[in-house]
């Protein structure tokens, strides 16, 4: 698949990003946003304090994250629908068996191989997809395609918590198998089929097999992917730190349950910031995109501080730390492909994805550990500090003038 790149017509393409971000807001509404609201009850379940379960899904993260340059390999190897298809296989098979475990141990195992199946299947998948598919226009579709999957959080922080309100959260579990065996692994078998055969409106276009070209010179690229790194690290730190806490953090503040309520703005906040993104276009790098990600993060905390429990600054922080995290979503897909160019895109996301999974794999852990023994608005302020220098690191950054993006050889 290296080097294999299919043109496709407009309809196609947007047939492409609907279908993707189908399969991405179900993938992170099962694998990722679900935990939270079912983690108390997977607690009591299994007779572990509730720390040690947010314990195991931080190491889930992290062998997630330890996958995910085998995971970007495999993708530019066999192409990314193959390696999705297998993916939501893998993702159905864990919940069952999660929701099957008979004991502690097997109930982390199971949890370990959920957010294995899930870097097979989310956002890096997915962007490596749409290089693949085309990569002079992979900036625009990630936007689009990031839009539509913004609605995860709002649909099933909700949905996850009714479905538990009538099942038990084993119950809820194999639902969400069922949904990703249903209608995911079709969509990614489509997607797999599409990618394996090359199909352009204009052959002289795909015999050129285009290409993107990064704006950065070979001497400044590995400096700049190291600072690109950090930069990803620490922002996905403190976005899994708050995310996954987001409903048990609001309510230890006194926002009790308007704590759902204010959950739910985060989505819609993210789906603004990224449609901002597409209708701003490329007016605003994605390197400054990046810098005002890591900005939003602190001013949504110092908001959420300074208000107590006053609602209306609760849903001025939901807001604004979904505009951040929605930035951040698109800059992890965009920034790589600006700086670096789509040549081997699949292995360098694999890269700064195991190191950004393996540094946030800790938040959950960390941060109800520091809840608990420090208190809440400690505990964020020091995590709203890690997102100042998140926005030092994109600051480091040099970027010279951008060079042509589009290389066709001869």
């Amino acid at each position: 698949m290296a080097g294999h790149q299919i043109l496709l017509d407009a309809t196609r393409t947007h047939i492409v990003v609907a279908a993707l971000g189908i399969t991405q807001i179900i993938g992170y509404g099962t694998l990722y946003y679900s935990f939270s609201a079912l983690a108390a009850s997977m607690a009591k379940d299994i007779g572990w304090p509730q720390e040690w379960v947010f314990g195991v899904f931080s190491i889930s993260l992290l062998v997630g994250g330890l996958a995910a340059p085998i995971a970007g390999s495999w993708i530019d190897r066999y192409g990314a629908g193959s390696v999705m298809a297998v993916g939501s296989t893998g993702a159905a098979i864990s919940l069952v068996v999660c929701a099957l475990a008979p004991g502690p141990f097997m109930f982390a195992v199971a949890l370990m191989a959920i957010e294995l199946a899930a870097t097979f299947v989310l956002y890096n998948a997915a962007f490596a997809l749409l290089v693949q598919l085309n990569p002079t226009t992979a900036q625009r579709n990630i936007v689009h395609l990031t839009l539509i999957a913004g609605f995860a959080s709002t649909i099933f922080w909700p949905l996850t918590s009714t479905l538990h309100e009538q099942l038990s959260w084993r119950e809820v579990y194999l639902v969400f198998a069922a949904v990703h065996l249903l209608l995911c692994l079709p969509i990614h078998i489509w997607l797999a089929r599409l990618s394996g055969v090359a199909i352009a409106v204009d052959p002289r276009a795909a015999s050129t097999k285009r290409h993107v070209e990064g704006s950065l010179p070979a001497e400044h690229r590995q400096s700049a992917f190291v600072l690109m790194v950090i930069g990803f690290a620490l922002l996905s730190l403190v976005d899994a730190a708050i995310l996954v806490h987001m409903l048990p953090m609001l309510s230890a503040l006194g926002l009790g349950s308007t704590s759902v309520l204010i959950g739910t703005l985060f989505g819609p906040a993210q789906v603004a910031s990224r449609l901002f993104s597409m209708l701003s276009g490329e007016r605003i790098p994605a390197l400054g995109l990046a810098l005002i990600s890591s900005l939003l993060v602190p001013l949504s905390v110092a908001v959420l501080l300074s208000s107590g429990t006053w609602i209306p600054g609760a849903l001025a922080f939901a807001v604004l730390f979904g505009l951040g995290a929605g930035l951040a979503s698109i800059v992890q897909g965009t920034l790589p492909l600006t700086l670096f160019g789509s040549s081997g895109y699949g292995q360098r996301v694999g890269k700064a994805t195991a190191v950004r999974l393996t540094t946030s794999a800790a938040a959950p852990f960390v941060f109800a550990f520091m809840m608990q023994h420090v208190g809440v608005e400690v505990s964020l302020a020091i995590f709203a500090a890690l997102a100042v220098t998140a926005a030092i690191s994109f600051a480091a950054i040099h970027q010279p003038k951008r060079r042509s993006l589009i290389r066709e050889p001869s």
